[in-house]
């Protein structure tokens, strides 16, 4: 059996490290923000090329709190919108909903399953101030695109990268508010980071993520002083000092053993990144079943490849296929966000591409930790599918 993600040889990996910092941390006697947590907020906002990182509980927290964080600042307001991708996973709909704002949503292209760039306008209305792309799969959306239409019509970009962990995007026309990268190379290419790309972005850490904790976690990055001071203090309670609350907070913060075992596997990430992407190469250029679309991928440093993800028109007998021949698969995702009853007020709405999408998509097996034996036997059994 090839499994479809196998957490536990991933990390297995770090046990022995693992179990010198979790001594460590049980030897302590210091549990929540302490410097665990600042380390890897530093080493989070280093590898991102960011001012800033703030952990906090998990990747819908992170972008709930940066709209909390501009409802603070006065830049947005309860009511508000937020133009957000109609093809995402729910908890990028939830968060908008949960800050008291209306999340509007925009139709996918099928190259990419992102925005339909040329479809922005017609989610625009007075009430639109910000803007959410979401970096579906691990491929950054066309944030050239994306920053040049919120530029035009004065929109906060928040970037959904719970998926995107160190993919890189060029960007034709960065402005003041992206951090300059720090190696001499990216600033040659105007070469960015995922968290990066936008005025503030919402990462995820749940286990199978790139960049995986042992439990729920998630961090917010951004080069806003203002913002990132408030997020702080909107994670615990509102306080600045024990005791002491300036805002009616939330209690939304990382702890001590996740931040610590992140940044041990943070260290990997870029290796497991490149991993990740040679299996893409390699499903990409061989595999030929024309039942099997594949997807496409302008630009390969812009996709870390989270997920890989074809398309099947008949998907449960695909998956049937799969699963009796040792190859497991799942569906990201198999319900449009507007078609779930938990948000029926958008059921009403209708987005063609999106739905076929979730009708149709499946991800076979992609992690740094496959084979060339598991790839190859991957390769030839969607092939005589």
């Amino acid at each position: 059996m090839i499994p479809f993600l196998d957490l536990n040889k991933i990390n297995t990996r770090f046990k022995t490290e693992f179990q010198d910092v979790f001594q460590q941390f049980l030897d302590s006697g210091y549990y929540i923000l302490g410097n665990r947590l600042q380390e890897f907020e530093d080493a989070f906002a280093n590898y991102c090329g960011t001012k800033h990182c703030i952990g906090v509980a998990n990747g819908l927290e992170a972008l709930r709190l940066i709209l909390e964080g501009y409802k603070v600042q006065g830049k947005i307001k309860e009511g508000d919108e937020v133009i957000v991708a109609a093809n995402t996973y729910i908890a990028t709909i939830l968060a908008i909903k949960q800050a008291g704002l209306n999340p509007v949503l925009a139709e996918a292209e099928t190259a990419t399953y992102g925005f339909d760039i040329s479809l922005l306008e017609d989610a625009l209305t007075p009430k639109s101030k910000a803007i959410m792309p979401v970096h579906l799969y691990g491929q950054i959306t066309n944030m050239d695109a994306v920053n040049a239409f919120a530029k035009a019509n004065h929109l906060l970009v928040i970037e959904d990268a719970a998926q995107g962990h160190g993919a890189k995007f060029i960007l034709k026309a960065p402005n003041p508010k992206h951090q300059i990268p720090k190696s001499a190379f990216d600033k040659t290419q105007n070469l960015f980071k995922a968290g990066n790309l936008g005025d503030a972005a919402g990462f995820s850490f749940y286990p199978t993520k790139n960049l995986g904790a042992l439990g729920d976690g998630g961090a917010v990055t951004t080069n806003d002083d203002a913002l990132a001071e408030t997020i702080r203090k909107l994670r615990n309670y509102g306080t600045t000092t024990k005791y002491v609350n300036d805002l009616p907070g939330f209690n939304s913060r990382l702890d001590e053993l996740q931040a610590a075992l992140l940044n041990i596997k943070l260290k990997q990430l870029d290796q497991d990144n490149n991993k990740r992407q040679e299996i893409a190469k390699i499903y990409l250029t061989q595999l030929s079943n024309p039942k099997v679309i594949l997807p496409i991928v302008p630009h390969f440093d812009a996709h870390v490849f989270h997920l890989f993800v074809v398309r099947v028109t008949d998907r449960d007998k695909f998956m049937n296929y799969m699963n009796e021949n040792g190859v497991g698969t799942l569906i990201h995702y198999p319900i449009a966000p507007h078609r779930q009853k938990g948000l029926s007020e958008l059921n009403h709405l209708s987005f063609p591409v999106t739905e076929m999408i979730h009708t149709t998509v499946v991800s076979i097996p992609i992690s740094p930790v496959m084979t060339d034996e598991e790839v190859r036997q991957v390769v030839e059994l969607v092939n005589s599918y």
